[in-house]
């Protein structure tokens, strides 16, 4: 695995990231460092793992079977 010299970046909001070797799956783990005290984003954690949740949230691709109505019991 090669990082290509890049070791460390830098937020907008002053929180700064470390790149560490990733898992099986993922070549690359983005860490955030340190959390800069002018940081307002709840979400950034000093020592925890940056996660790319865009996927999870992107229409599906695959037609869905369309909605049922009008179901009822039998009995």
């Amino acid at each position: 695995m090669t990082l290509k010299g890049f070791t460390h970046a830098q937020f907008a909001c002053g929180c700064r990231l470390s790149f560490r070797e990733g898992v099986e799956g993922s070549p690359v783990t983005v860490v955030l460092d340190h959390k800069s005290p002018a940081c307002l984003v709840s979400g950034h954690v000093s020592g925890l793992p940056l996660y790319d949740n865009r996927e999870a949230i992107r229409m599906p691709t695959r037609l869905l079977p369309p909605k049922e109505e009008g179901f009822e019991e039998e009995g």
